[in-house]
């Protein structure tokens, strides 16, 4: 019988070890529904979420809210927005209770002397250009001051087809300023015309995306098993959608069978009542999807598809590895 400790040699079965134990329960919440950008292609605003519920005020009321999360299991708080910096109180109750990660879009500093050791992921959708085009300005030239050398913040860089054959510049760049880096691409929520992605595309960009792991281990967190996935839409014969999604809001789910999904996700509005869909978008075909952290998460419930093989259980735990990492469960 294949088992963990027959298919791997001890340095793989230490590393096996570490990230077996850490039991993850994440969710997700809508901090804000205000933002100080509007980015063309945010599933925030294009299926209209910011409007799903009336935002909750009283702090009082996100402090009972959090606690009763940690009532049911949450390890792992992932604040969106909208925009959280706008609203560092709130942020500061779940800092204060349940290990925290910030997603912002790096233009308002989270102050270190209140969150020293908060990860914070920073959005990027490409080069100034792009950026220009995308979001209005170039965020880059703002959040790359506010987050030099700070060792708990990375680049969330999405990639866009227009990105092909230009991304190691924008490498370089976060290298250049001390930050890490993790690649992720856009799933164009709002047809954003010249934004599609072709197959031809996606092949090409997953072997720009390997060059960058192999060319800048120290900045880029990632594997080559997480590349092939998010470009394919394809794992261990099966592919990525509504059915094999992990990241469905556990109450809303009502797909049978049930796939392999994460245990009492909820994805929740800023009302602290109502509940999205799912991760990412209410009215995105999940088809089309290429949320990076839906398809870890859908690599990662699924450990027993990879026991097949030495080889299959290593890419497993390379991209639970990088998953631990991007939520500061392990070290870089």
């Amino acid at each position: 019988m294949k088992t963990v400790s027959t298919l791997l040699s001890d340095d793989w079965h230490e590393r096996y070890r570490r990230i077996s134990s850490l039991n993850i329960r994440s969710s997700i919440y809508d901090v804000t529904h205000r933002c100080n950008l509007r980015c063309k292609g945010c599933f925030f605003f294009s299926s209209n979420e910011h409007k799903a519920a009336h935002e909750e005020t009283g702090i009082g009321k996100w402090e009972y809210f959090i606690d009763s999360e940690l009532k049911r299991g949450v390890n792992l708080a992932i604040l969106i927005g909208g925009e959280p910096t706008l609203c560092l109180d709130r942020v500061e109750a779940f800092y204060r209770r349940v290990p925290t990660f910030c997603a912002t879009n790096g233009l308002i500093k989270v102050p270190r002397d209140r969150f020293p050791d908060m990860m914070v992921g920073i959005s990027l959708w490409g080069d100034a250009e792009a950026e220009k085009t995308l979001r209005g300005k170039d965020t880059f030239a703002i959040s790359s001051k506010n987050y030099e050398g700070d060792p708990h913040a990375y680049y969330l860089y999405t990639i866009t087809p227009k990105q092909i054959g230009k991304i190691e510049p924008v490498i370089k760049k976060i290298r250049d300023v001390g930050l890490k880096v993790h690649m992720q691409l856009l799933s164009n929520d709002e047809n954003v015309d010249g934004f599609f992605w072709s197959p031809e595309e996606l092949n090409d960009i997953r072997m720009e995306m390997d060059d960058m792991l192999d060319k800048y281990p120290d900045t880029v967190i990632s594997s080559r098993y997480y590349h092939q996935i998010i470009t394919t839409g394809k794992m261990m014969g099966r592919s990525f959608g509504w059915a094999e999604c992990p990241s469905v809001t556990d109450p809303l789910d009502s797909r049978e069978p049930r796939p392999k999904r994460l245990i009492n996700f909820i994805r929740w509005a800023s009302d602290l009542k109502t509940m999205h869909r799912c991760c990412t978008s209410e009215t995105r075909d999940c088809a089309t999807c290429k949320d990076g952290a839906a398809h870890m998460s859908w690599v990662m419930v699924n450990k027993r598809l990879h026991m097949d093989s030495a080889r299959d259980l290593r890419n497993w735990i390379e991209v639970y590895e990088m998953f631990a990492k991007l939520y500061r469960f392990i070290p870089w």
